[in-house]
């Protein structure tokens, strides 16, 4: 049948041509050819923040932390990082701020990965305010270097642990500040929440502050002494529960609510406890036998310096999350000490400032963590968010 056998020759012949043809028209009419999206620089995703997606390259710089706080060191957390066109940038204008969703976490947050400064980070996710700060959030995409990206595997997580995120816990408070923070963290810290009773709170304290060098005592918190679980009690040489908010301010005492929320509680020498009393926080004063590196004069207490950060966190979550609405005092951080049975506890300026210079470490975000699990189901957010701190007490 030589017709049709002459037909698909011809057709054959003629597909080369054509595409010549549509070659040339192209390159005389200029119409565009597909081509792969270019790398940003840090300045350029500054100032294209439109809520598009795009892949931006730079050096790893620092911690953001605030608006215009980026921390250089001492990272506190694995939620954010600042990439900058310089490696040595500290101008926090010239930064873009990354969000690590958990799926990074733990290759990318630079507490887990500190070695990761000056390192040329390329990610991909969308061009948006992260801290009201120019920002790059939702990453689906990060990897070393500024070669093509890839995406790891994501890790699921149930519930917020003190290794992986808490964004699902804080998800109501994400993006917020000020006020309307506040009414955020509180709602979330109130909700779903097992009180303790005060007998309960004995056995509490026993694993919540466990000194990880010896299974068979307790930290006390002031003092820093080991002490035996089993001398638990009222009596000289015993350690008993120490209200950090004391009860007396509010008078709560020690029923289910504010009177046994474990993060607030801490173990303490009996003596020593009563030595601190209703006393606010400040610094100066007279050195406390039986707590080296403590003072008190007749209206304040400075602690030791490795646990002042602590106490101004414990204060901070429980001025949030006593607000008046259950039945107890609404509680409040003031700026003056001396403040009696009144709800409120200074001074706040003092706090702020223990505040930043020790900030969260380690065993205090293993606490936070275990109170969660294991306790209370709930969380100090100044902990999992230190910057939260300058946001509602400035």
């Amino acid at each position: 049948m030589p017709g049709p056998t002459r037909h698909r020759r011809i057709v054959a012949l003629m597909v080369p041509a054509l595409t010549g043809i549509l070659v040339a028209t192209i390159a005389v009419f200029g119409f565009p050819r597909p081509a792969a999206a270019a790398t940003l620089t840090v300045a350029q995703a500054i100032s294209t923040q439109t809520g598009a997606s795009a892949t931006v390259s730079g050096y790893v710089v620092g911690e953001p932390t605030a608006t215009n706080t980026v921390r250089f060191s001492g990272f506190t957390g694995d939620t954010a990082l600042a990439i900058a066109d310089s490696a040595s940038q500290t101008s926090t204008g010239s930064m873009l701020y990354v969000q690590i969703t958990s799926t990074y976490r733990s290759s990318f947050g630079l507490l887990s990965n500190p070695a990761l400064i000056g390192k040329r980070l390329t990610v991909t996710g969308t061009l948006t305010a992260y801290f009201t700060h120019a920002g790059l959030k939702s990453p689906t995409a990060m990897s070393l270097g500024s070669g093509s990206t890839t995406s790891p595997t994501a890790t699921a997580t149930a519930s917020p642990t003190a290794s992986s995120t808490t964004d699902t816990y804080y998800a109501a408070a994400l993006g917020k500040s000020g006020p309307s923070l506040r009414s955020a963290l509180h709602t979330i810290t109130s909700t779903g929440v097992t009180r303790l009773s005060y007998d309960g709170v004995w056995e509490a304290l026993k694993v919540t502050d466990q000194d990880p060098s010896n299974s068979s005592n307790v930290r006390l918190f002031y003092s820093g002494i080991s002490r035996s679980k089993t001398l638990n009690g009222g009596s000289s040489g015993n350690w008993n529960r120490e209200h950090v908010w004391p009860q007396s301010h509010g008078n709560f005492g020690t029923s289910a609510g504010p009177g046994t929320d474990l993060h607030h509680l801490r173990p303490e020498d009996v003596t020593v406890n009563a030595l601190r009393g209703n006393l606010d926080f400040d610094n100066g004063g007279s050195a406390v036998s039986g707590a080296s590196g403590n003072y008190a004069d007749s209206d304040s207490w400075e602690p030791r310096t490795a646990v002042k950060g602590d106490v101004a966190r414990m204060l901070f979550y429980m001025a949030v999350r006593y607000e008046g609405g259950d039945s107890f005092a609404n509680l409040e951080v003031n700026n003056v000490t001396g403040n009696g049975s009144v709800p409120y506890t200074g001074k706040l300026s003092t706090l702020i400032a223990w505040h930043h210079a020790d900030p969260p470490d380690s065993a205090e975000k293993s606490r936070n963590q275990l109170i969660y699990s294991t306790y209370q189901r709930n969380r100090n957010p100044f902990i999992d968010h230190p910057e939260w701190v300058a946001s509602i007490f400035g």
